[in-house]
């Protein structure tokens, strides 16, 4: 099998940590992984002195968990709905009853700056909530710019960077960002089940809004202090989280792997380019490759993929698109054969 989607082929060595014994988690040793888990996730998203807290749940889980800690503390709050996953944080303020305004960004487009910071001035919002990536269609947003309109309007900035962590420079402190959320089966090529909320050191002390059990902000990191949550976690997936840290670390952070997502997307777009497939994206991010192809039958490139080759990529929203990852394990090699299986299923 071979996987192009999210986390994408896992190493070996991480992979096999899935099917060993599960330890007790409440123990000294397993508080002191938990807390170099957190060490070296900070310093790989340049959050120092912060906080993040490690949930066993997706990404949504902790798009929720800020929603019901932070933003609900706030005033009004401004979405940019450039996707599926934008338009997610408009639906959960929407369900907590906060009030929101939808800042629409159409497919694949990137968000017209000038026209952001007039709405921004119009709608006084206290809290911008967006995606670094738009996950659903592949763009990038553009973060300094967003981060500088933020702070001369002295608005909060929480970003979703769950598929752009490890696949494109992020610096919390110098975007000076107060809530980053990350996910395990992403960047960190791990399997999916984990997701991790960062907060930046000016939020210490912060009044929380607590408006959910199971995510509660100061229950978590009451219990993080010592290295553990105060639920069950996912032990296995806590293991395989920190060896992955480990891998990273002694790599020299986040660089390595970042140069080899910009390599492979460097590869793919020339086959697209070759093949003659669109990217949608204004600004594409290194993370994946969305891409429009000439697909004849709906959906066939999909399921051939997986029937012929149980080769596994991501259907878009619309006819004949798709998204390749560039995270995991992959060749150049690799590559080049999905690009030539995918040109001959779509002329089917």
């Amino acid at each position: 099998m071979r996987s192009y989607v999210f986390p994408g082929d896992i190493e070996e060595r991480i992979s096999a940590i899935g099917s060993q014994p599960i330890p007790y988690m409440r123990t000294d040793e397993f508080s002191r992984i938990n807390k170099d888990s957190e060490r070296i996730l900070l310093n790989l998203i340049h959050c120092k002195n912060g906080r993040a807290i490690l949930y066993t749940g997706s990404g949504t889980g902790a798009m929720s968990a800020t929603v019901e800690n932070y933003v609900s503390t706030k005033k009004k709050a401004l979405v940019i709905d450039g996707g599926s996953f934008g338009h997610r944080w408009y639906e959960m303020c929407r369900y907590y009853g906060i009030p929101v305004f939808n800042y629409f960004v159409p497919f694949a487009q990137d968000i017209d700056y000038d026209d952001l910071e007039k709405t921004l001035s119009r709608e006084k919002p206290d809290v911008f909530l967006c995606q670094h990536h738009e996950t659903s269609t592949g763009q990038l947003f553009n973060l300094e710019k967003i981060s500088a309109i933020c702070r001369r309007h002295k608005i909060s900035l929480v970003v979703d960077a769950i598929s752009s962590f490890l696949a494109e420079e992020l610096d919390m402190d110098a975007l000076e960002i107060d809530i980053c959320i990350v996910s395990s089966q992403k960047g960190l090529n791990i399997p999916p089940g984990l997701s991790v909320v960062f907060l930046r050191k000016n939020l210490n002390g912060h009044p929380w809004g607590r408006k959910g059990y199971y995510w509660d902000f100061e229950d978590n990191l009451r219990n993080l202090s010592r290295g553990q949550t105060p639920f069950s976690p996912a032990t296995t997936l806590f293991l395989q989280l920190h060896a992955r840290l480990e891998q990273l670390e002694a790599e020299g952070g986040e660089v390595k792997n970042i140069a080899r997502v910009h390599h492979r997307a460097g590869i793919f777009r020339r086959l697209c380019r070759e093949y003659g497939w669109e990217i949608p994206a204004e600004v594409p991010s290194f993370a994946i490759t969305g891409f429009q192809t000439k697909e004849k039958t709906p959906g066939k490139v999909f399921r051939s993929l997986i029937e012929k080759h149980q080769t596994f990529i991501m259907p878009g929203d619309r006819p004949g698109f798709y998204r390749v990852s560039h995270m995991g394990l992959q060749t150049e090699e690799d590559l080049r054969e999905l690009a030539a299986r995918i040109h001959e299923f779509e002329a089917e």
